[in-house]
Formats: structure tokens, sequence, C-alpha cells
């Protein structure tokens, strides 16, 4: 086990500069040219590792990156995602540096450098004498900042024929990696009321804006913060004058939720919400568009080994939950056990202020190569210990 750590240490200026260069190939989930632009790099150099590369050609986003190392035996997934959340020319804002042990650079936690370390794990795993231990496929995605629209299909079926998934999302603050994620969901609720003169005749009005703030405090009624279901009205608007009762207004809506459970519960409880004036009519639409990631017992299984080898590794590996959500939730509701956070140690992820810390590196590399070997001998063929979510 130290040696390979050694080896990844050996690689240290290699896997910098990779992230370097992955960061000034900027690539915003709305800028398909930009995506390409990057996409095309990263597969010339998932080649020159060895890989079998695939391209998913898309129209309304970047074209999806699938690399495949070995041949034969079981597959392991290894996903993640290239898009940012940065635009074009943020790099001159947000310069791509090397100082006091961080890098910096948009998109360089969330999560170019989590994509360099899955490259280094592959390469130490090539360059060993013996045969890869399983398949290793990589998906490289362009639209998870934006919902995963046109690659969830392609990453659901990897993981089906997967023995595990590993995602290489920026860890927790420490290192920690992510045994459990919310699930997210996004409702629209419209209303449409009666205008009437605010001052002559109100009574014959019907307002849309009251409504929706009658349904607001009946949102709140779902808010259980302390159980880890959250219910955010994000955007309220409506109305166009203060004196005119207001026939139009619409809110958007943020949940979170902990497990499958309690977004059916969330999700029968929008669709009943009902009118307190019959006069008004409402449109309700949306739903939960990533089940959560639960800490099922193949998730748990998979951190037990994670933690093992880390130890094995000198080092101490911690586990935790997050609100946020990631690609990693839609194969765990598959029920293939997946371990999440598996990227680089650092902060700022979707803020001016983002920064990897370059020490820890090689162990992330060492950590994922250890973890797709043990896996491939120790993990069933099939699993199935979540309910699938379609």
């Amino acid at each position: 086990m130290q040696s390979l750590l050694a080896a990844a240490e050996a690689h240290r200026d290699w896997i910098e500069r990779l992230i370097e260069d992955l960061i000034r190939l900027e690539s915003p989930s709305t800028d398909k040219m930009a995506l390409d632009r990057c996409g095309r790099e990263l597969a010339s150099r998932l080649e020159t590792l060895g890989a079998r590369v695939t391209r998913y050609p898309q129209q309304s986003a970047g074209d999806h990156v699938r690399a495949e190392f070995g041949e034969a035996g079981s597959q392991v997934l290894v996903l993640g995602h290239f898009d940012t959340v940065w635009p074009v020319g943020e790099l001159a804002r947000m310069p791509c540096e090397r100082r006091d042990g961080r890098m910096t650079g948009p998109g360089v936690f969330d999560m170019k450098a989590g994509i360099a370390i899955a490259m280094l794990a592959a390469r130490l795993l090539t360059e060993r004498p013996a045969r890869l231990p399983c398949r290793i496929v990589m998906l490289w995605t362009t639209d998870e900042e934006i919902g995963s629209g046109t690659s969830r299909a392609i990453l659901e079926d990897e993981a089906r024929r997967s023995r595990a998934v590993f995602v290489l999302e920026p860890s927790l603050p420490g290192g920690a990696l992510k045994t459990a994620r919310k699930g997210v969901g996004e409702f629209r609720i419209v209303a449409e009321g009666v205008a009437a003169h605010a001052g002559i005749d109100p009574g014959s009005g019907a307002s849309a804006v009251h409504e929706l703030a009658r349904q607001t405090l009946r949102l709140l009624q779902l808010h259980e913060p302390d159980r880890g279901v959250t219910v955010n009205v994000g955007r309220f608007a409506g109305g166009d004058r203060t004196n005119v009762v207001a026939d139009h207004a619409i809110m958007d809506v943020d949940v979170r939720v902990p497990t499958l459970e309690d977004g059916a519960r969330i999700v029968s409880a929008f669709a009943s919400l009902a009118p307190g004036d019959s006069r008004v009519r409402l449109t309700v639409t949306g739903g939960i568009d990533r089940p959560p990631l639960e800490r099922s017992p193949g998730v748990a299984a998979l951190f037990a080994q994670a933690h093992d080898i880390a130890r094995m590794l000198g080092r101490t590996l911690e586990e935790g939950a997050t609100g946020g959500g990631s690609d990693g939730n839609f194969t765990a509701a598959l029920g293939v056990p997946t371990l999440d956070g598996l990227g680089a140690v650092g902060g700022g992820a979707h803020a001016r202020d983002e920064h990897v810390l370059l020490e820890p590196l090689p162990f992330r590399a060492a950590l994922l190569a250890a973890l797709i070997s043990r896996v491939s001998d120790t993990v069933p063929e099939r699993v199935s210990d979540a309910a699938t979510v379609k």
C-alpha cells in the first residue's frame, strides 16, 4: 500500500500540471463550444493513458466523455463532470495560481481537480505490471451543474453495469467522504386570480399574490430543518401595480429531503395544494429532480473499505452528509453502492475563493486506486440495497 502512495507522490508535478491545464480550458455549463474544447483535450489525455474513449454528442449540451480501461472482469464506474458555474473570461478575475500550498482558479475544486485525481489513479493502476483488477469506466459529463438532463440516462445505464460507483466530487471540509446527500426538488406554483381596482372595488377581485402568501404559510408546515427536510420559497413575484388587485403571481420553491420516503411525502403535499379563494386557479409543476443518496448498507460497506485503506496509507478518513446533490444521487437510488466526495480537499465551491489543497492530491489518487482494486474482489456483481427511482 505504501508503494502505491510513493508512486502517486512521484507523479505530484504531473497531476498539478494536469489540473492547471484543465482549469485554463474554461467550460461553463451553457457554452457548448467551450465544453467541447475542454472535452477534446480531456479525451486526448485519457487516450494517452491508454483508455478507449467514446464521446456522446449532444445538441443542447457539451459532448459527454466516456473512457474505458481494461477489457475483462467486472466494471467499476468513476463518475464526475467537467462543466462549471463560471463563465468564459472568469479566469482573468480568478487566475490559476499555486501559492501557499493551494491552487486557485474557476472550477478547480468543483471539480477539475477531481478529474485529475481519477486520471492519476488510472495511471497508477495501468503502470503496474499486473493486469487491471477490473474494467474501469470513467464518465465525465457536461451538464451536472444544470440538472444532468442529457447525461442522466447515460450514467444510470453505466451504473447498472457496475459493482460500485466512485464520485469524484469535492470532499467535505477536512477531506471527509460523502456517504449521504439530500434529494433535491424544485416546484413552481402559478396563481391566476381576478384583477380589480384596489381602492374602488377590491372585493370583486381575487388576489393571486394573497393566495400564494397563504400557500407559502402552508408549505412552511413541511419545513423541518431539524430532520433535514427544508422547503425554501426562493422566488416570489406577482402583480403589476400597487393599486390593482393582482391577477397573477408565481413562486419557485427549493426542496431538500434526506430520504425517499420524505420525498414522496413532499411530492404528495404539493400535489394536494388547493386555493383558499375558489376564484383563484393554482397550477403546480415540478418534483424531486435528484433522489437522495441514502447511507445504505452498500454505501456504508464502501466507506468502511475506504477508511481501512486510508489507515494503511497513514491517514484518517471521516464521513459525513451534505445538503447538495450530485450525480451520485442517481446511481445510489438504483441500488448501486456509491461513494461520493472522493475528489479534492479544499473549499470555495461556486465562490471567488475556490481552491484545492495540493498536499493531499497524491493520497486521494492512491486511495481511489486501492479502492478500485479492492472492490473488484469484494463487492458482489449485482446489488440492490435501495429502491429504484425512475
